[in-house]
C-alpha cells in the first residue's frame, strides 16, 4: 500500500527515542510498501542534508518541508507562551500550525492514492483537509495529558503549576478530539491503550511497543566498572531536566557519600549552558553531549539510573542498556509500560531509595549482571525492531481494511437513497 507518514521533525539522524522509533518502523516496513515520508527541518540544516539520500537509498520518497519549528528558548519563546494564554490548543500543539505543511500534505493527496496516511503528532492530524479521502492512524508516542498531569503534580512553584495545569486541560480536551477524529490509535504500552480506550473513549487503539536494534546492541563488548553510574537521555526533554536535576541534587551526593569513588557520566543531546556549567562544577560528574554512538557508554558503566518522575509512554533507554547487558536502577515511572518485572529483570527504586539501591548495585556487581542478562532476553523477545515492524504493519492493514468497508457501507447507502 500507498502511505504517508507526516512528522513534527525529521527523524534521521536518529538522535532522540521518538526519532529511533519512526525511523526504524519506516526502514523495514519500506520493504514492502510504497512510504512517503513528509517531514519538516530548517534549510541546510543536517537533517535537510542528510536524510533525503538516505531515505532515498532505503526505498522512501521524502518531502521536506524548510520551516522548523520555532524554537522553546529565548525572550520571544516567552512571548509565544504568553500568547497561548489565550489559545484553545496546549502550546505544543498550536506552534506546529504550519501552512506549508497543510499545502504539502494537499499536494501528496493531488499526485497520489493514498491508502494510509499516519502521523507522528497529533498537530498534523488536525491540519488535514477532512475532505481528503484515506483512513488517519496517529501514533501516540506518550499520552500528554498523563504527562502534563505528572508536570503539574511534581511543580512547587505556584504561577509555574498554574500554567502547567492549563496546558494539561488543553491537551486533555485536544486529545480526546484528535483521538476521535483517527481512524486508529498507536499507543506504545498497553497502559497508555488503557488510557486512551477508558479515559479518551476510543476503543480503536493497538499497541505497538517502542523497541530497539537488538543487533545494534548485540556489539557493545563489555568493560564494566561498577562504581561507574550512567544517565542516557534527550538533555533537551523536560522529564529528563526534571531527573538530572534530582540526579544533581540529591540522589549522587548521597551516593558519593557512601561511595566517593563512584562516578557520574549523563550522556544526551543538546544540554543547555547552565546545565553544562553546573556539571563542571560539580566534583565526580562528567557530561559527554551530542555523542556519536552511545554503546562505549553502555559497555563501561556499571550501572544505568533512570530516577523519572515525570513520563509516559516507555523508555527506550531502558531497552537499549538491557540489550547490552547494563544493569538498570529505575523508578516505576521510568519502567512503566515495559514487560519487566522488578527484582527480576531491573531494580526499582524511588527518589528516596535510589541513591542507596545505586551503592547497592555497585557492591553486588556479579548479581547485578545477572540480572540484566534475564532482562535482555526479555528485550530480545518481546522489543526487537523486527517484530515491532509487523504489529505495525497489521495496524496498517486492518485499518485500510476497516475504512474501506465504512465507506463502502456509505457508497451503497447512497446509491440506495439516489
Amino acid at each position: 500500500m500507498r502511505v504517508v507518514i507526516v512528522d513534527s521533525d525529521v527523524s534521521y539522524p536518529a538522535t532522540s527515542g521518538k526519532r529511533l522509533r519512526t525511523l526504524n518502523l519506516m526502514l523495514r516496513l519500506a520493504d514492502r510498501h510504497q512510504i512517503i515520508y513528509l517531514g519538516r527541518c530548517a534549510a541546510g540544516s543536517v537533517e535537510d542534508r542528510e536524510a533525503p539520500p538516505f531515505l532515498r537509498n532505503h526505498g522512501i520518497e521524502p518531502i521536506i518541508v524548510h520551516e522548523p519549528v520555532a524554537k522553546k528558548s529565548g525572550p520571544l519563546f516567552y512571548v509565544r507562551l504568553a500568547r497561548n494564554l489565550f489559545s484553545a490548543l496546549p502550546y505544543s500543539v498550536a506552534s506546529h500550525c504550519s501552512p506549508a505543511m497543510v499545502r504539502a500534505m494537499t499536494d501528496i493527496a493531488g499526485r497520489y492514492d493514498v491508502d494510509l496516511w499516519q502521523f507522528e503528532w497529533m498537530s498534523y492530524l488536525r491540519m488535514l483537509n477532512r475532505a481528503i479521502p484515506g483512513p488517519r492512524i496517529i501514533i501516540a508516542h506518550n499520552v500528554e495529558t498523563l504527562i502534563w498531569q505528572r508536570y503539574c503534580a511534581n511543580e512547587r512553584n505556584p504561577l509555574k503549576r498554574l500554567f502547567l495545569r492549563g496546558q494539561w486541560r488543553k491537551f486533555d480536551r485536544c486529545e480526546r478530539q484528535v483521538f476521535h477524529d483517527a481512524d486508529r490509535v498507536v499507543a506504545v504500552s498497553p497502559e497508555d491503550a488503557a488510557l486512551v480506550r477508558d479515559h479518551f473513549g476510543q476503543p480503536r487503539v493497538d499497541v505497538v511497543d517502542n523497541g530497539v536494534d537488538c543487533a545494534f546492541y548485540d556489539q557493545v563488548h563489555a568493560r564494566r566498572e561498577p562504581c561507574r553510574i550512567l544517565f542516557l537521555g534527550a538533555l533537551d526533554w523536560r522529564p529528563n531536566l526534571d531527573a538530572v536535576g534530582l540526579l544533581l541534587d540529591r540522589i549522587f551526593p548521597q551516593v558519593r557519600a557512601q561511595a566517593p569513588e563512584a562516578l557520574l557520566q549523563i550522556v544526551g543531546r543538546h544540554p543547555a549552558a547552565q546545565l553544562r556549567e553546573r556539571i563542571a562544577r560539580t566534583p565526580g560528574v562528567e557530561l559527554h553531549a551530542d555523542v556519536a554512538d552511545v554503546r562505549p557508554y553502555l559497555a563501561e558503566a556499571g550501572v544505568m539510573t533512570v530516577p523519572l518522575r515525570i513520563g509516559g509512554g516507555s523508555r527506550l533507554k531502558i531497552l537499549e542498556a538491557l540489550a547490552s547487558g547494563l544493569p538498570v536502577v529505575s523508578s516505576k515511572v521510568g519502567a512503566e509500560g515495559l514487560a519487566l518485572t522488578p527484582g527480576e529483570h531491573y531494580v526499582q527504586a524511588e527518589e528516596d531509595e535510589m541513591a542507596c539501591a545505586l551503592v547497592d548495585a555497585m557492591h553486588k556487581p556479579a548479581q547485578m549482571q545477572a540480572q540484566a542478562q534475564r532482562g535482555r532476553a526479555i528485550v530480545l523477545k518481546h522489543y526487537d525492531w523486527d517484530v515491532l515492524a509487523r504489529k505495525l504493519e497489521q495496524t496498517w492493514d486492518n485499518s485500510v481494511a476497516d475504512w474501506e468497508q465504512r465507506n463502502g457501507r456509505r457508497a451503497t447507502a447512497l446509491a440506495a437513497e439516489a
